[in-house]
């Protein structure tokens, strides 16, 4: 370092351009710099989603989803491993360790399944890949609805499907689109049962002639007059008529048509989801993102192209847009921490100002903030970081640090050529030799201090899991910056010193500025009674330290604090076997409560699965996005009385989240709820009554809210049983009674109809009456030799099955879930732990696991702690090193109890929750209060050793007035800096360095007060 001072101090000008291109550089990396409201929080999943049509959740379970969660259980990396098997669909999970490549995973994943997807049953559909997304990555959602317009449902969704779908998936960025509501277009051939028994046609002879006449034939090239020609032949249909037109077979002359077994019509196809914008009918899009894009540019990309369509629209048909826009929260959390950051900036200005007392000395000090930020910057850049609440959270917090090691330069350089100026003329060095020796000097103390708050931070880096990725860049923008100050502060503040300090008025001037000269003889005056009697300090600090220790039992834990994200997502679940109208009306309910409500802005619900989605959410299943607009009353005073209005609907169970928040609970947990109760086992009737045991043992703790069993339960179901003898007898084949089955219940598909560029279904339809379906379906004609009904060749019986079987790690499970109010997560985690282990200590085969945000802040908080006591072993061996002296070192690290003192009572007077924020406020204050020390210790032994003060008191006297001015402005930029960001609690943006922010301040006033009174009255004791 004294040789990069001497460098910089020769080559000034090439500092200075050096300065100005890094500058330029680390500007023009922050305006292109993607820019996001957390890191990148996904864990890399592939999603494999597997349509089984006709099987029930069971059968799915065996004969699909255990099948593939096999084959993946043992792949590379692989983290974890979920399912969900319901009617009709497998959809399996697998979730990677943080940091695999998610193409490499995807390509694991799909090697696996071709390994399995020869054994999976005949009638299921080929396994595929959901797109590369996550639940992180749904970036907005949009309406559309018709007013007063002849527009009906199926033009609606037909309108979402084409125009919409397609131009929003060409955007780059957008990994999935998914519609659902209204009715998906499709072509349907219903059929007349009289007609088809009368002419003696079966279901399959029809397909088989749809299918084949909708064809063109290229017929090859014919040549004339020189020109070569392409000939095809166009059979494709291109509309109902065409269908209908079409002639199966000729009797006695007469040609046997389409139209002659039934009606050609334009119909839906049979939804498993609707929506609904504001209570009235709609089609809901989901957009979501792939991973690497910047929700902010895309989102804006959407909103153009949104324009564009939204002028393409029919008449009557309305756009509504944002009914959930993750751009909203990002661009308020990122300006809320803006400001923050200029506010702190400004207050750092204020307090160098009124110590310098110096314009010149003030700007060569605050230089370093820019500079330390834009090279914050460039290392972010460098490891692919983006521009996000914790790294602009990062810099909030440093920025009071950044100007430290500048201060303290810049002060001594100031003192020393006062003291140059005042040696006569003869004597006098010359004012670049000053410079060099005044920063040389504090050379050692600000490197060993700055060292010292970067090894404080390691332990974050230490972190895994969503912990890791999320504190992680805080750190890394922390350290960066601090890095770059002490560059800085070693090459470009000596030579503004050099070039702007050395003809100051003020260096003349020799006396010091008036408020400088009060504070250290008052300063003076406490310490001269604090030297003659030290228990006068040290006891005190003991025994506030003894009640600061005690008072962390009252504190309550917890891993992310409650966002403020001025919206929330509601999960409503009926009872599993409640048909969809049934479902929609129950959700119709809930949307009139809620938009009553005058804070709620708009209401988004979808019912059911969309059929691109990559969740199993039965038809009893209603998501809500209602965006907010906080009147008078309070948040805490809204959702009470929200969640006495929704008790009034029956038959419902609610999860109340916030859409962030909610989503970074179903990444943790499966479970979009801040804590999941598994209960794991093989029956599924024991498994539920387990669950239900645990409902009324959470009943009873306090704090718990939003208690729901994740519903299971067995719904009806109609086995059709093929009887083959049966069919022998009558010469019905197994196809043509599987298609007529399809064809009664669900429609049979045989072919596509292209309008344009677009493809809709063509189904056959069996035109029955909506009685008892076991009678219906009994008398369902089959083709054979004659007809026969259905009845004849297969028995039809009424039956039950799970609406659905989910598994983790190929284990069943079920999931009592619940949300968390006025208390704090960990403690509520710790009394329903008390109340349940007690049920599972004499049950084999049946175990239970508590998931969610506890587990992170448990994992995060355990390694943090461990870590630090290696971090203090690691900052007592660097001490020691430095000084050569272990009474040194201790008595510089006395400063990190008495810091304790005030960190303890900063949680107290914010929210009393220990969380990983504040734990990272204790780790940054315990380097700030390190440094102070340092810097203390350093100037005595200085003073004895190079300037020959032999008496210990007045080195110790001497050294500690003069080191008053440089630890006050540092503690004090350092601290009051904060302020604003501990001010914004609760604001967006601000939920996780707040915390940091008060145990900052509250830690830096503690150990400031008693570093400079128990610190000097320890050394003059121990010194001896």
């Amino acid at each position: 370092m004294d040789a990069l001072i001497t460098w910089s101090l020769r080559n000034r000008a090439a500092v200075l351009v050096l300065a100005l291109i890094i500058s330029a550089w680390g500007a023009l990396t922050a305006l292109r710099a993607p820019v996001d409201v957390f890191p990148d929080l996904t864990a890399p999943t592939v999603t494999v989603i597997t349509e089984t049509a006709g099987m029930s959740s069971t059968e799915v379970e065996s004969l699909v989803t255990f099948p593939i969660e096999t084959s993946l259980n043992g792949a590379p990396n692989i983290r974890r491993v979920r399912s969900s098997s319901a009617v009709g669909i497998s959809i399996v999970y697998a979730e990677f360790e943080w940091g695999t490549d998610i193409f490499k995973a995807r390509q694991i994943v799909s090697e696996k399944l071709r390994l399995v997807a020869g054994g999976l049953p005949v009638q299921t559909g080929e396994p595929i890949l959901a797109p590369i997304s996550s639940v992180m990555g749904e970036v907005l959602f949009i309406g559309l609805t018709a007013i007063e317009s002849p527009t009906n449902n199926i033009a609606l969704r037909t309108l979402a499907d084409t125009n919409f779908r397609r131009r929003l998936l060409s955007v780059p960025g957008v990994s999935q689109v998914t519609p659902i509501g209204g009715g998906a277009r499709q072509y349907q051939v219903l059929l007349n049962p009289t007609r088809l028994e009368t002419y003696g046609i079966g279901i399959t002879q029809i397909g088989d002639a749809i299918s084949l006449a909708n064809e063109n034939i290229p017929a090859g090239f014919t040549t004339y007059g020189g020109s070569e020609y392409l000939v095809n032949g166009i059979g494709r249909f291109t509309n109902a008529d065409d269908i209908a037109n079409l002639t199966l077979e000729t009797r006695d002359g007469v040609p046997i048509q389409i139209r002659d077994l039934g009606e050609v019509r334009i119909g839906a196809r049979p939804a498993r989801g609707v929506a609904a914008v504001q209570g009235e009918d709609a089609v809901i899009i989901g957009i979501q993102k792939q991973p690497s894009a910047n929700t902010l540019e895309l989102t804006a990309h959407l909103e153009t192209v949104l324009d564009e369509l939204e002028l393409q629209l029919p008449d009557g048909v309305v756009l509504h847009r944002g009914l959930f826009r993750q751009a909203d929260f990002i661009e308020t959390a990122l300006d809320n921490v803006t400001a923050v950051l200029l506010d702190g900036a400004l207050l750092v200005v204020l307090i160098i100002a009124f110590f310098l007392l110096n314009l010149r000395a003030s700007f060569i000090t605050l230089t370093a903030i820019p500079l330390s930020l834009l090279g914050a910057i460039l290392v972010l850049d460098a490891f692919g970081g983006t521009i996000n609440t914790m790294t602009l959270g990062g810099m909030a917090i440093a920025i009071g640090a950044l100007v430290d090691d500048a201060v303290i330069d810049v002060e001594n350089v100031l003192r020393r050529l006062r003291e140059n100026a005042r040696r006569p003329a003869g004597e006098r060095l010359s004012s670049i030799k000053v410079v060099r020796e005044a920063s040389v000097e504090i050379r050692s103390s600000i490197v060993f201090a700055t060292l010292i708050i970067i090894l404080v931070f390691v332990p974050l880096f230490f972190l895994s899991g969503i912990e890791g990725r999320l504190l992680q860049p805080l750190g890394l923008a922390y350290v960066s910056a601090l890095a770059a100050s002490l560059l800085v502060a070693v090459t470009v503040t000596p030579v503004l010193c050099s070039l702007l300090l050395t003809k100051s008025k003020m260096v003349n001037d020799t006396s010091e500025p008036p408020h400088i000269s009060w504070l250290k003889s008052a300063y003076e005056k406490i310490l001269l009674r604090v030297l003659s009697r030290p228990s006068l300090v040290v006891a005190p600090s003991l025994l506030a330290l003894v009640l600061a220790i005690g008072a962390t039992s009252q504190l309550g834990r917890s891993f992310l604090p409650e966002f403020n994200e001025g919206a929330l997502t509601i999960a409503a679940v009926t009872l599993p076997g409640t048909s969809l109208e049934q479902s929609s009306q129950l959700g119709a309910l809930v949307d009139d409560i809620l938009l009553e409500l005058p804070e709620v802005i708009s209401v988004a619900r979808r019912t059911g699965r969309a059929e691109l989605d990559a969740h199993a959410n039965g038809v009893e299943v209603s998501e809500y996005e209602v965006r907010l607009k906080m009147g008078t009353r309070s948040r805490d005073d809204f959702m009470e009385q929200m969640r006495r209005n929704l008790t009034m609907v029956p038959g419902m169970v609610f999860t109340i989240g916030q859409p962030i928040s909610h989503r970074i609970d179903e990444m943790l947990s499966g479970t979009r709820a801040a804590i999941a109760v598994k209960v794991f086992g093989d029956d599924l009737q024991e498994l539920k009554r387990l669950a239900e045991i645990i409902e009324n043992e959470m009943k009873n703790v306090n704090g718990v809210v939003d208690l729901a069993i994740e519903q299971q339960s067995s719904v009806p179901t109609l086995q059709v049983k093929f009887d083959r003898n049966a069919m022998g007898r009558f010469a019905v084949t197994p196809r043509e009674t599987a298609a007529t089955l399809e064809a009664a219940v669900q429609g049979y598909k045989v072919t596509e109809l292209l309008e344009g560029s677009y493809a809709f279904d063509v189904v056959l339809l069996l035109d029955i009456d909506d009685n008892d379906p076991r009678e219906v379906l009994a008398r369902v004609p089959v083709l054979g030799a004659g007809v026969t009904p259905l009845g004849a060749v297969a028995s039809i019986t009424r039956s039950a099955s799970p609406n659905k079987v989910n598994h983790e790690n190929l284990q069943r499970k079920l999931v009592v879930s619940c949300n968390v109010a006025e208390r704090d997560l960990v403690s509520v985690v710790e009394d329903i732990r008390r109340v349940v282990l007690p049920h599972f200590e004499d049950r084999a085969g049946y175990r239970v696991e508590f998931g969610g945000q506890f587990e992170s802040a448990n994992a995060a908080q355990k390694r943090i702690s461990w870590m630090s006591i290696l971090i203090i072993l690691c900052i007592g061996f660097l001490l020691r090193t430095a000084f050569g002296s272990s009474r040194d070192a201790l008595l510089v690290m006395a400063n990190l109890p008495l810091a304790m003192i005030g960190g303890i009572g900063g949680v107290l007077l914010s929210d009393g929750v220990l969380s990983v924020g504040s734990m990272i406020g204790f780790i940054t204050v315990f380097g700030i209060a390190t440094r102070n020390g340092i810097l203390l210790v350093s100037h005595f032994k200085h003073l004895r050793q190079h300037e020959q003060v032999n008496d210990l008191h007045q080195a110790v006297l001497r050294g500690s007035r003069e080191r008053l001015v440089p630890i006050l402005m540092t503690a004090c930029a350092s601290g009051l800096a904060l302020v604003p960001l501990a001010m914004a609690s609760g604001e967006p943006g601000s939920e996780i360095q707040a915390p940091m922010a008060w145990v900052i301040l509250f830690g830096l006033i503690s150990s400031t007060l008693l570093n400079m009174l128990v610190v000097p009255a320890l050394y003059l004791r121990f010194a001896k």
